[in-house]
């Protein structure tokens, strides 16, 4: 008989956003006629950009001639996205990035799990808590940890605690860790790092041969001018960071599908031997082997976002979905709640009040004013006691579930 990888038996009976939508399905049987607002999972709500569409129907068109037609892409990614990405998301703010180090992909999703292929088994491993679930589970799957304990932290990875008394930016631990997940702005508690945090990080990642896994999603939601955009935008990381990117949150493309990784040349890795090996090879061979690639109907609508029309449009979109954070902060603060976030991602971090638990307060939302968010402790252990908010919703959604929650108009 077949065999299991019994690692998926170590994982929780449910990932954090199914078992959220188990639940808000169980209470809309119950209650047909609740006009239930899901404030819960991050996903878009309004549509594409208009230049993203033009240039996908185009592209559709370009798909209906022979002369034009496209198979088969790179697996990497179209030349004229990477570069367009390179001088736009990079060069242009100092960062010494090339083309041909940014990978077109499927999702950041995907490639944060993915890009465990090309490390080795016994890396030691730090997280922040609360965490992105993704980091956590795509590590366990692949063997790296040991059995959750009654917290549900697994042994083996290193919890680096999020808090209100550290701004809820990671310090950088005292003991040696080979990989390091950092997401910021941050996803959950939409906190960001000063250039002197992230500083620290790269000083701490060469000083011990670490690798800093650095997501940035939520670049673009960075509203302050001082907060770097890009890892890479410090002295040193290339040689010790590797970026994640999506056009998800960006410009609308949860349901599109479209991201790039960057991945520098110089960066490398040791091998059994202990010699030096160049990581950027080893993710190419990775891609090339397990991915055929982004549609080109995509990558060309991708491309769009960087057109003189694209800007103004995903500006707009980013503006909107902040303007909602901010109403969701105001509302919340004005109720007496004490609220985090918001300002520069579209996350607002909540702390239960009367001592609820996470999923306490996420029922009683649920029952009593018929709002999805999601509960804080499905991020880690240090997300007990917070509920995230998120800001991607109409504005008449966003304004009456203000209003459900707080009682207020």
């Amino acid at each position: 008989m077949a065999t299991i990888n019994n690692n998926y038996l170590k994982l929780k009976a449910g990932y954090l956003f199914p078992e959220i939508a188990r639940r808000v399905n169980a209470f809309a049987a119950a209650n047909p006629d609740a006009k239930i607002i899901r404030l819960g999972i991050g996903d878009v709500t309004e549509p594409l950009p208009e230049a993203c569409r033009k240039a996908m129907i185009k592209a559709v068109e370009d798909m209906g001639e022979r002369g034009s037609f496209k198979g088969y892409g790179p697996e990497q990614g179209y030349g004229w996205l990477r570069e367009t990405i390179a001088r736009h998301d990079f060069q242009s703010r100092g960062c010494d990035i090339d083309a041909d180090e940014i990978f077109i992909s499927d999702g950041s999703k995907c490639d944060t799990g993915n890009i465990l292929d090309i490390f080795g088994d016994d890396n030691k491993i730090a997280v922040t808590d609360p965490v992105y679930p993704v980091y956590v589970d795509t590590n366990v799957m692949a063997g790296h940890t040991g059995p959750a304990n009654e917290k549900g932290e697994f042994e083996g990875l290193v919890y680096l605690p999020v808090t209100a008394e550290n701004n809820f930016t990671a310090e950088v631990p005292a003991e040696k860790v080979d990989l390091i997940y950092l997401c910021f702005p941050n996803n959950p508690t939409g906190a960001v790092a000063s250039k002197e945090n992230l500083t620290q990080w790269v000083n701490y990642a060469k000083q011990n041969n670490a690798i800093i896994l650095f997501d940035a999603a939520y670049e673009a939601y960075i509203t302050e001018d001082n907060i770097p955009h890009s890892i890479y935008e410090i002295e040193g990381a290339k040689d010790c960071a590797i970026e994640f990117r999506s056009f998800s949150k960006t410009a609308g493309f949860t349901g599109t599908r479209c991201a790039f990784t960057v991945v520098p040349k110089n960066l490398k890795a040791k091998a059994a031997d202990n010699s030096d090996v160049e990581l950027w090879k080893l993710w190419n061979r990775r891609q090339s082997t397990k991915f055929n690639g982004v549609s080109y109907i995509v990558q060309r609508g991708a491309e769009a976002v960087y057109s003189e029309e694209g800007q103004a449009q995903v500006k707009a979109l980013i503006s909107f979905y902040l303007e909602n954070a901010a109403i969701i902060r105001e509302k919340l603060t004005a109720a007496g709640l004490a609220v985090y976030g918001g300002v520069n991602a579209p996350y607002v971090w909540v702390k239960t009040p009367d001592n609820l638990s996470s999923w306490d307060f996420f029922d009683k939302l649920l029952q009593n004013s018929n709002v999805v968010g999601t509960p804080g402790s499905g991020f880690g252990a240090a997300g007990e006691g917070y509920f995230r908010i998120s800001a991607f919703n109409s504005r008449e959604n966003v304004v009456e579930a203000m209003r459900r929650i707080t009682g207020v108009n």
